[in-house]
């Protein structure tokens, strides 16, 4: 190739953002151009990270699969327990006094025993009347999120907010303000937990969340490691409050059988779900859920069906994007075949009363839902 080729070449090319920290060889004679980020403290790929100068690790904790594998991860390269905390955001709003609506209701009890297992402590955050509260807004400002620390708990008004009015169900979407779930529910409160608390100012802090490339097109283009939203050190020069959060996704890089290695390595019980069919350990009732799982719920938890219909009735908007209410598509499909009976009671009580680990002489066996292509949660 002559240089005149060559340049040619270098002017029509455009090199791929740095997000995406691949290798090029656009001369076709083996001249790698590696692409370093704009930003160094970006990483497209970060599979490692030297964590000696961390003071704290902060994993984002689902009670589903991954999170708990980028929990195992975090141990495994030798990160020290007691500098770790697991953070758990309760969908569906205070335990003791929101009713269980869309998630699995021994969820919040799994991840208080999961965190007692592995003896790391466990906090939790919720939008005061969760779900339920959020979808029914109509008119109204927004209500307050809570979260737990150290100390107890703090709970913060949202009076500056404009008032706004929700009455759907959040869409099947790749944007958070029309999946308000993720942000409303999730996100939004472990921020307001990152940022109301002084015992982050000052120190280095490691956000983990549990986040998989191979789970859908738009977490393929996920960085490895970055700031975290909240970060203050990386936006300003003289931070009032200086926070040093990295946001780490620690198992964005595995495959999903890497995944459940990781859990058969440390022996962990496979959580209810994915014991029951559920490809996902998301919401019972998540809005991405596939017609055979619908239909799962209408034959076992037919009430919450109920529910899901009357909503849909009152909004006139359905909870799918493709129009069909919850009867039509409960009826339509065929419901998942469930021959785990342990983990179809454990499903119906509100206390968490398996084991967390497999006992000793006991096999860890895969569960049902392990592969499948079966939808029951977001991408």
């Amino acid at each position: 190739m002559t240089t005149a080729t060559r340049d040619a070449i270098d002017d029509k090319i455009v090199i791929p953002s740095v997000r995406q920290a691949v290798q090029m060889d656009i001369f076709g004679e083996g001249g790698l151009i590696a692409l370093e980020p704009a930003d160094p403290h970006v990483r497209f790929d970060c599979v490692d990270l030297d964590l000696s100068d961390y003071d704290l690790a902060v994993v984002s904790m689902s009670g589903g699969k991954d999170s708990i594998a980028g929990l195992c991860r975090l141990l495994d390269m030798g990160f020290p327990k007691e500098k770790i905390e697991l953070w758990h955001n309760l969908v569906d709003g205070n335990p003791e006094t929101d009713p269980n609506f869309m998630d699995w209701c021994f969820m919040h009890d799994y991840n208080i025993k999961l965190a007692e297992a592995f003896g790391i402590p466990l906090y939790h955050s919720w939008l005061n009347k969760g779900f339920r509260g959020e979808m029914l807004k109509n008119n109204s400002i927004p209500h307050p999120h809570t979260f737990e620390t150290p100390e107890g708990f703090v709970e913060l008004g949202r009076n500056k907010c404009k008032p706004a009015t929700r009455m759907k169900f959040p869409q099947q979407a790749g944007d958070l303000r029309t999946r308000y779930c993720s942000s409303a529910l999730k996100i939004d409160p472990a921020k307001r937990a990152l940022t109301n608390q002084d015992r982050f100012i000052g120190k280095k802090v490691l956000f983990i969340t549990g986040e998989r490339r191979q789970e859908s097109a738009g977490r393929s283009k996920y960085n490895q490691l970055e700031p975290h939203s909240v970060d203050t050190i990386r936006k300003s020069k003289k931070p009032i409050k200086p926070r040093h959060i990295d946001s780490w996704r620690n198992v964005l890089h595995l495959s999903e059988e890497e995944v459940w290695q990781t859990l058969a390595d440390w022996r962990i019980v496979p959580p209810v779900p994915y014991r029951l069919g559920w490809n996902r350990s998301s919401c019972q009732l998540c809005i991405f859920n596939s017609d055979s799982i619908i239909a799962t719920v209408n034959e076992h938890w037919p009430e919450k069906i109920k529910e899901i219909a009357a909503f849909e009735r009152e909004f006139g908007i359905s909870i799918a994007r493709s129009g069909k209410n919850v009867d039509e598509r409960a009826a339509a499909a065929k419901p998942l075949a469930i021959d785990d009976a342990e983990a179809l009671e454990q499903s119906f009580k509100t206390e968490y009363t398996l084991p967390i680990f497999v006992p000793e002489k006991e096999i860890w066996t895969l569960p049902k839902g392990a592969f499948s292509q079966e939808a029951s949660g977001a991408v």
